[in-house]
């Protein structure tokens, strides 16, 4: 009897750990922050097609040095509205942003 209750007693801890734990998100009491978008990172994932793996200009210009000739808010409304053959809004937000941003360092 005692080992068919301490059978019972251990399987039922190792199904209730088993269960418990699934809740992975972390509390930070409300100071969460949200990580900024990489710039560069989105840009050569999403830019790379028609202005050059460097930037170097390709189908689209030369983007090496946009710094030197644009301002970030310029660089920004280009994303997001579009110019000449580059359509509008292919990044948007916060990502749109962060491309503007770190393409405004480019000089």
């Amino acid at each position: 009897m005692k080992k068919a209750m301490l059978t019972l007693v251990f399987g039922s801890a190792i199904f209730l750990a088993a269960c418990g734990g699934g809740d992975k998100t972390a509390s930070n009491n409300g100071n969460e922050t949200a990580t900024e978008p990489d710039g560069e990172a989105i840009a050569m994932k999403s830019c790379v097609t028609c202005h050059g793996g460097e930037l170097q200009g390709a189908n689209g210009p030369a983007l090496n040095d946009v710094g030197s000739r644009l301002s970030e808010s310029e660089i920004l409304d280009i994303i997001n509205n579009g110019k000449n053959g580059m359509p509008a809004g292919l990044v948007k937000g916060a990502d749109a942003e962060a491309v503007a941003k770190w393409l405004a360092t480019q000089k």
